[in-house]
Parts: structure tokens; sequence; C-alpha cells
């Protein structure tokens, strides 16, 4: 499965395209955001933001899931006040998520920086907070939220223009603007980060192994009807990321979920039938494991779903878990030392989206039949 075979007149083209992209696209997105981070650093000291101010990151939908995965680094790289907070919750609640004495950096993502929320929750965050600052994270340089744009308070990165997916469903976006944030991290420590990028780069390979995708479609042919998907941390946010990319992928054939190991127990795991597929996105922290396995354990002994994927740097080897198939990467680096690595994670929820797309008889690139979604949401109307 490599870029220079897909084939403009196969079906799900250009999704096909940006998923396999992606690696490419990170290392792009590190040369864009490097070249300029002297700039993001000025902006930063100029407006006196550091490590204990208050920072908020905000999407919807996909570039939601982007923020829920980056606030959760944020927070264990120093940051004690990031948060993730939906720009449909802002522009519709703001009360309830900031204050009105704040001074506060807002992260927006934003694929094509057209969604009426994106703008809505920019313009409502300058109104209602005391002092608003912005980073923008785009894949579209004409996007109708740089139109706002103040270079006295907002500072915007546009990412390499093959991440604005032309496919209905965000998949190198998705990624990429993970990465690009995550680069901001930690400022004077940008160089260090080209290594580790390469490396998550790298680790993005072994999903497109021939047996990898071999494995994947023979899952999207059996009639499965639920997916869950979990992952505990940052990988909770990319759980939700693969749970939507099944489910519009498939337009709603596969109704989705996701949680966290220990919080399926509480309730959400009556979910899990006969017809389900059951994604396990492990950490590689020894302590995290020893909960996650007793959950898998927990559900190989209680329910009998109909398929089992794992993506885990260390092989999963236990009695009691029986899996159709797992990703691995046992000399990859682990994340304490290159979180970068957690955006790979995502990689499994598009390929099988993809193929259950297409077992479905649908179009990837389109997958609503009778256009109830869409690439930029539309129905929305700002007060």
């Amino acid at each position: 499965m490599l870029l220079n075979d897909v084939k403009k007149t196969e079906k799900g083209f250009n999704t096909k395209r940006e998923i396999l992209q992606q690696p490419e696209m990170w290392r792009e997105t590190y040369d864009l955001i490097s070249q300029r981070m002297g700039e993001f650093k000025r902006f930063l000291s100029d407006k006196g933001i550091g490590k204990s101010s208050e920072i908020i990151f905000c999407g919807a939908g996909s570039s939601e899931f982007v923020a829920d995965a980056v606030s959760c680094l944020f927070v264990s790289g120093g940051y004690c006040n990031a948060r993730s907070v939906a720009t449909t919750d802002l522009v519709t609640n703001p009360e309830f998520y900031v204050h009105k004495d704040d001074t506060l950096l807002a992260f927006t993502f934003a694929r094509s920086g057209n969604s009426p929320e994106s703008i809505g929750a920019y313009k409502m965050l300058n109104r209602f907070c005391k002092n608003a600052y912005h980073v923008i994270i785009t894949c579209n340089r004409d996007g109708d939220i740089l139109d706002d744009a103040d270079p006295e308070k907002d500072f915007v990165f546009v990412l390499p223009d093959p991440t604005d997916d032309v496919s209905l469903v965000m998949t190198s976006s998705f990624s990429s603007m993970a990465v690009a944030a995550m680069l901001l991290r930690d400022p004077e420590a940008i160089t260090s980060q080209r290594e580790k990028v390469a490396e998550a780069s790298a680790l993005a390979g072994n999903f497109f192994a021939p047996e990898v995708l071999d494995s994947v479609a023979d899952i999207a042919k059996r009639d499965i009807r639920r997916a869950v998907v979990l992952g505990g941390g940052p990988l909770k946010g990319i759980a939700r990321e693969c749970h939507l990319k099944m489910q519009e992928m498939t337009d709603g054939a596969i109704m989705s979920a996701y949680d966290s190991f220990m919080g399926l127990r509480h309730g959400p795991k009556a979910v899990i039938k006969d017809d389900t597929l059951v994604v396990y996105l492990l950490s590689d922290d020894e302590y995290s494991r020893l909960y996650e396995y007793d959950l898998m354990r927990q559900i190989n002994a209680e329910h009998n779903p109909m398929a089992q994927v794992a993506v885990s740097k260390k092989r999963v080897e236990d009695e009691g878990i029986k899996l159709d198939m797992q990703v691995n990467a046992p000399d990859c680096s682990p994340f304490s030392a290159n979180p970068y690595t957690y955006v790979a994670y995502v990689i499994i929820g598009q390929i099988l989206g993809y193929h259950f797309s297409l077992h479905h008889g649908l179009n990837p690139d389109s997958p609503s039949v009778s256009g109830v979604i869409s690439r930029v949401v539309s129905g929305v109307k700002l007060y």
C-alpha cells in the first residue's frame, strides 16, 4: 500500500492518499513549525504566556478530538491550566468554560477554517474575556477564520497544503494538527524534536504493512455492526477520533463508541455484543497496562465480540486475551520519551473505516449517501 500505487480512478482515492501521506506531512509540519519557532517564542514572551497561563484547546468534531489528545500532553509537560473545550460548547455556553476576567491563550484547530463554530468561538472569546490571545492551527490558507485574525493578538500556523484533506473525513489534517501543537509544547527544544517526529513517521509505516492491511480487510468483511475503541490519557482522544472514522465512513452502518479502559466498566460495557469490534489502544507504561490487561481479560471472559484488535508497541501475549490482529513496534521509543508516537495510533481507525466503507459499497471520500454530513458543517446559525 504505497503512496505511488494509489490510482485516481479507484473509489476512495483521496481518503487513501491522505491516509498514506501522513508520515511525510508530519515531517513537513516539523519543518514549517521549526522555521517559525523564533517568531512564536517572541509572541509568547510579548503576551506574558507561560506554563501557569490559562490555556484552552478548541475545535469541533475531529478537531475537538485533536484538542482532547494534545491538552493531556500539555498538562504532562507542566502546563497546569491546560484543558480541552469544544468550540461547540464555547459558542452556546461560554460562561461554563471561561471567565470574563480571564487572560487566556486559545489554540484553535481547524482543517478548513470555514466551520461556523470555529469562527463563532473565536469572536465570542474576544468579546467575553478580558484578554484573549489565539494560536490558530489550520490546513487552509484561505479559511474564513483567518479573515478576522488580529496580528497583534493572534499567531497563525498554516500547515502544508496537502493536509487540507479533500475527502469528507479528516485524516492527515487531524494528525498533522496534533503534531504541530505538540511541537509548541517546548519551544526551546525544537531541534531535538526532529528525530522524534521521524520516529513517529516510521511507526506509521507499521500500519501499512501488507499483513496488517490484509487482516484489516478480512475483519471489514465480517458482519460487524458495532465498534468500541478504548484508550487512556492522550490515547482516549485518539480513540475518540478512531470511533468517528468507522462511524462516518460507513454512513452510520457501524455504530461506534469510545471510552477509557477503566471507564468502560461503568455501564458502557453493555454495548459489546456478538456483532462488535473492540479496538484496544494500549499504553506502554507498565502500571497503566496492568489495568488495561485486566479489562481485556474481562471482556474475553464475559463477552464474545466478533473481532478484537490491539495496537501496542509491546506484543500482547496473554492466555486470557484472544486477538484477531495486533500492530506492534517493539523497538519504538516509549511514549514518555517520544509522545509524537501517540499520533500514529489513529491510523488503525482510519484504515478500518476505509475498508469498512468499501465493504458497505460506499465511497470513503463522500460516504454520506443522503448528504446529511458534509466536509464543512452546515445548518449552523450564529447569534
